[in-house]
This record gives structure tokens, sequence and C-alpha cells, in this order.
């Protein structure tokens, strides 16, 4: 319970970069990542993890040779997730639009994977392009952007995005409940 009063503190206080005022879902969690074969995963980035609610479920689930990449610009959320000790989390204190370039200073050259908790529809549209173009980029082919969001104000646009690769999905046991939408990089 105390990290959900933490995490309340916080977006009141950060309520315009944050989007909400509750953490993530087990729920939600657990539908945003059903569609990944885990298996597969070599390196998956994490835009917005928040307090870690996302976060510790992909690292139950990451295979051990794995990475998981997590970019997050609040201060106390950063601090919170520095506290998870696993060997296979990068916590950057930088922007997604940077994803190319973070990614290039780990040497990594693409994702498999991207999940984002960031409330697009909050954040300047300049800024949200740039982030979604440079999201395409890194992906391999056939890799995948997840989002969530509490309307279906970006569907149109991640579909023209991904090409029209994208599904739906809907998880009412979040507070407030979520569209989940998995989009997909297609050559």
């Amino acid at each position: 319970m105390n990290s959900r009063i933490s995490f309340l503190k916080e977006s009141i206080r950060n309520l315009k970069t944050l989007g909400t005022v509750t953490p993530s879902s087990r729920f939600l969690a657990e539908r945003m990542l059903k569609k990944i074969d885990f298996s597969k995963v070599e390196v998956l980035v994490e835009f917005g993890p928040g307090n870690g609610a996302i976060t510790k479920l992909i690292l139950e689930k990451l295979p051990a040779n794995a990475t998981l990449i997590c970019f997050e610009i609040n201060d106390n959320f950063y601090k919170q997730l520095s506290e998870i000790k696993n060997p296979q989390l990068v916590i950057i204190k930088s922007s997604a639009e940077k994803i190319e370039e973070e990614l290039n200073k780990l040497n990594f050259n693409k994702a498999n994977h991207i999940i984002s908790s960031l409330p697009l529809t909050i954040i300047p549209e300049e800024i949200t392009n740039e982030i979604l173009a440079k999201s395409l980029y890194v992906l391999e082919n056939k890799g995948t952007f997840i989002q969530f969001q509490y309307s279906l104000t970006y569907y149109k646009k991640l579909k023209s995005v991904f090409n029209q690769a994208i599904s739906l999905d809907f998880e009412p046991l979040n507070f407030p409940p979520a569209f989940v939408y998995h989009c997909k990089k297609v050559d």
C-alpha cells in the first residue's frame, strides 16, 4: 500500500507528465505482455515505467540472457527503479525520443519489443511523432510496440505509423480501465 500512496503523491505533483494517479494493475501488465514470446527476447525497452509495476513482471518473464532497458525522466520514479536489484535491468534517465542514441551507447542496434506507458495524449505532438518514428526505426522486423491509453484517441495515429499492423485489446481490471494497442513492425 505504501507504494500506491507514494505513486499518488508523485502523480499529483506531476500529473502533466504522468497522466495518471495510480500505478498500472497486474491485470494490465499481463495484458500488455501476453503476446510476447519471451523465449526469443534479447532486448526489451520500457518507456515510462513509473514505480515499476510492469517492469517487475517483465523481469519475472525475461530469459537470463536478455536485457530490459527502462527510460524514466521522473526523479522519484528513477530512484525507486534504481532500488530494483537485477543485473538484467538498465535504467536510463532520459526521454523516450533518445531511444536510438541510448541503445547505441549500450551497443544495441535493435529492440525486440517496446512497452510504453507514456501518456501520449498529453505529450506535445512533435515529441510524440519523434518517439513513434524512432521506436519504429529501432524495432526489429516483426517486433512490437505495445502502448496503453485510457481512450481510443491514438488508434488512428498508431495505425498510420505502423502501416495498419495494429490490434486493440481492453483491460477493465485497471483504474482507470485501459486500451492496449499492439503494434507490429512489418517491413
